[in-house]
C-alpha cells in the first residue's frame, strides 16, 4: 500500500508542474545528460535501481565521468556552453557557478512546492544561501553530502587523517599512535622486520598522492598536525574561545593564515625528507596518477599515507575482496611532537561537526530544458521509501527488516563492496551527487534505523568481520572512530575550504602550482641542501601567498559573520 500511495503522490506532482505529462498521466520519457566530476563507473543497462527510477519517474540517464584534468574539462564546457542537464562540478564548481552554468535553485524550491526539499536545506540555510551581484538569493546546488538527521554518526574518519595498515600495529602490540614521530618510528621498524610480504614484494612505508586536486595528501597534512580539522589550505584558530562571555564579535576572532610558508610546516617537510633518504618514501610517489595510487594501496604492500577515507575506498573494498582485512588501513589522528612546536602540547581536533558538503553535488544547467521535472523527481526521492531503496536496495533481495530493523546478513551486507555488483544494484552515480538524508531516521515506520547501512549499529558490530572484531578488541575499542578524539562543535564559518575562492583564483593557483613544484623537490633533496631550498621556496610563494591568506581572512570573517547575523 505504501508503494502505491507513493507512486500516486509522485504521478500527482508531475502532473501538476509538468505540462509535457502525456494525457494518460504517465510521465513522459526524457533522457538527462549527467556530469560528474571525478571518475566513476558506468552503470550497467539493466541496473534494477535505475530501471525502477525509469519505471517510475519515465527518466534515464547517460552519464559522462571525469577523465583527466578537471579544470580542464570544465574550461572547455563553459567555453562552448556545452553543459549537461545535471552538472556536478566537484571541487571546482565555483567555476560554473561563477560563469553561469547553474539556474537559481530557489526559483523552483520553496517550502509550499517542495516541502521536503526546503525542510532538507531549511536548518543550514544560513550557509547554502548565498547573495548574487544584484543581492538577491540564489542557491545553486543542494548538498549531496553533509544535512544529518538527528546526532551526528560517527563509527570511523570518513575524511582526512594519517593511515596505517593494522598488521603493522598488530605487529607492534596495538600501541597508541598519536605523534608524527611514534607514527614513523613504527613504520621504520617494521619495515626493517619485515621489508617485504608473504609474496616477497617490499613494502612502502609512505605513500604521497600528488595528482591534480588530490594533491592535499601532499598539501594539507599540517593543519591536522596543528590539531585542527579541514579547513582545505589555511590554518584557523579563535583568538578569543570565550567571546560569548567577553561579548567580542567572534567574527573577528578567526585568525586566518597560510601555513604551507610557516616554520612550522617545515618540520613535516623536513621529517618526510630524512624518511625519504631512508627509503620509506618512493621517487615514483610525486608521479603516480590516482589510478596507480589505488592499485598499490589494492596490492597490500603501502603500510602508511594521509589521505581521506572516502578517496581510497576502492582499495579498500579490493583488500577486502581479497581477505586482506589486515592490510586495511586505520585512520590515525597525529599531531606534531612537542619539540616541533616550541614545547607546545597539541590537542587532536580531526573530526569536525556535522557539514554541509556547501557547491558539492548536482547543480541544474541553463542548458536543461525541464528543471522543475528534476526537482519534483528530487522532492519525490526525499520520501522515505525512496532513501531506503537508494541506501539499502530492494527488501527481500538486498536486506531484511525483523521487528522494526533494517538488517543485512553477512552476504548482503559484503555484496556492497563489490564493484561488479554496485553497478548492476546501485545507483551510485546519480545518487552520490544528490540531495539525501544521513544520520538517523527520526520519525515513521523505520524510526531509530541509520539511513546508512554502514551507520547501523547491529551492521557495525554484528557484521564486523573477526579480524577488525579482535583488532577493536586490543584496544578496548567498539569503533574505528575511538582511534581520534569525538567531533568538535562546527566552526560558524564552516571549513574554510568551501569558500569561492573565484576572486583571488590566479594568486591562488599560483600558490598551488608552487607547492605541487616545490614540496616534492624538497622532500627528495640532498638534507645538507633542504635549509637553503625551503628558505627560497618561502621567498617564491610568499606573493601569492600573502595576497591568499589575506582575502581567507576576510572570506572567513564575512562567512562566520552571516551565519552568526542570522
Amino acid at each position: 500500500m505504501r508503494k502505491l500511495i507513493s507512486v500516486l503522490l509522485v504521478l500527482a506532482m508531475i502532473l501538476a508542474i509538468m505540462p509535457a505529462a502525456l494525457a494518460d498521466g504517465a510521465p513522459e520519457p526524457i533522457t538527462l545528460t549527467v556530469f560528474r566530476g571525478d571518475p566513476g563507473d558506468q552503470p550497467a543497462e539493466d541496473n534494477k535501481i535505475y530501471k525502477l527510477i525509469e519505471e517510475k519517474f519515465g527518466v534515464k540517464f547517460e552519464f559522462e565521468f571525469l577523465a583527466g584534468d578537471l579544470d580542464e574539462k570544465l574550461g572547455l564546457m563553459i567555453a562552448g556552453e556545452d553543459y549537461p542537464d545535471l552538472f556536478d562540478g566537484g571541487n571546482s564548481a565555483d567555476l560554473i557557478i561563477s560563469n553561469g552554468a547553474l539556474i537559481n535553485l530557489l526559483d523552483y524550491v520553496n517550502p509550499e512546492d517542495t516541502p521536503r526539499l526546503w525542510a532538507h536545506i531549511e536548518p543550514q540555510k544560513a550557509r547554502l544561501i548565498d547573495k548574487d551581484e544584484d543581492g538577491n538569493d540564489v542557491l545553486y546546488i543542494i548538498p549531496n553530502y553533509g544535512l544529518t538527521d538527528g546526532d551526528q554518526i560517527v563509527n570511523e574518519v570518513n575524511g582526512p587523517a594519517f593511515f596505517v595498515q593494522k598488521q603493522v600495529l598488530a605487529w607492534a602490540g596495538y600501541p597508541q599512535i598519536h605523534t608524527l614521530n611514534e607514527y614513523f618510528d613504527l613504520i621504520e621498524k617494521f619495515i626493517e622486520a619485515n621489508p617485504t610480504d608473504e609474496n616477497g614484494s617490499p613494502y612502502v612505508g609512505f605513500d604521497i598522492l600528488c595528482e591534480d586536486w588530490r594533491h592535499f595528501c601532499l598539501i594539507n597534512p599540517v593543519q591536522h598536525l596543528m590539531g585542527r580539522p579541514n579547513d582545505g589550505e589555511v590554518y584557523i584558530c579563535v583568538t578569543d574561545q570565550n567571546y560569548a562571555v567577553t561579548g567580542n564579535d567572534p567574527s573577528e576572532e578567526f585568525k586566518t593564515e597560510t601555513f604551507i610558508d610557516k616554520p612550522y610546516a617545515k618540520a613535516y617537510y623536513q621529517k618526510l625528507n630524512e624518511e625519504f633518504h631512508k627509503g620509506l618514501i618512493s621517487k615514483d610517489t610525486f608521479v603516480m596518477n590516482y589510478d596507480q595510487y589505488i592499485a598499490q594501496l589494492s596490492s597490500g604492500t603501502v603500510l602508511g599515507m594521509f589521505d581521506q577515507t572516502w578517496d581510497f575506498g576502492n582499495a579498500t573494498a579490493a583488500l577486502k575482496d581479497a581477505k586482506m582485512d589486515k592490510n586495511t588501513y586505520v585512520a590515525l589522528g597525529l599531531v606534531y611532537d612537542p619539540e616541533y612546536v616550541d614545547g607546545q602540547e597539541i590537542e587532536e581536533h580531526y573530526v569536525n561537526g556535522s557539514l554541509p558538503n556547501v557547491r558539492r553535488g548536482f547543480g541544474i544547467s541553463v542548458n536543461c530544458e525541464c528543471p522543475e521535472r528534476i526537482v519534483a523527481m528530487w522532492e519525490e526521492m526525499l520520501s522515505d521509501e525512496w532513501q531506503i531503496i537508494f541506501n539499502w536496495g530492494i527488501e527481500g533481495e538486498d536486506y531484511y527488516v525483523e521487528d522494526g530493523r533494517l538488517l543485512m546478513t553477512e552476504e548482503q551486507y559484503m555484496q556492497r563492496n563489490d564493484n561488479a555488483w554496485k553497478v548492476q544494484n546501485r545507483a551510485l552515480a546519480f545518487f552520490e551527487s544528490s540531495p539525501k538524508k544521513q544520520g538517523w531516521i527520526l520519525d515513521g515506520e523505520f524510526a531509530g534505523n541509520a539511513w546508512d547501512p554502514a551507520n547501523q549499529p547491529e551492521i557495525v558490530l554484528g557484521l564486523m568481520n573477526d579480524y577488525d572484531k579482535e583488532f577493536l578488541s586490543a584496544y578496548g575499542y567498539s569503533k574505528f572512530a575511538d582511534f581520534v578524539n569525538p567531533p568538535i562543535e562546527l566552526a560558524p564559518y564552516g571549513e574554510a575550504w568551501q569558500i569561492d575562492y573565484t576572486p583571488v583564483d590566479v594568486d591562488h593557483q599560483d600558490f598551488l602550482n608552487i607547492q605541487d613544484k616545490r614540496l616534492p623537490e624538497l622532500i627528495m633533496c640532498d638534507p645538507a641542501e633542504f635549509d637553503a631550498k625551503w628558505d627560497a621556496f618561502v621567498e617564491e610563494i610568499t606573493p601569492s601567498a600573502t595576497a591568499f591568506g589575506e582575502y581567507m581572512q576576510e572570506a572567513v570573517r564575512a562567512e562566520a559573520a552571516k551565519v552568526l547575523d542570522k
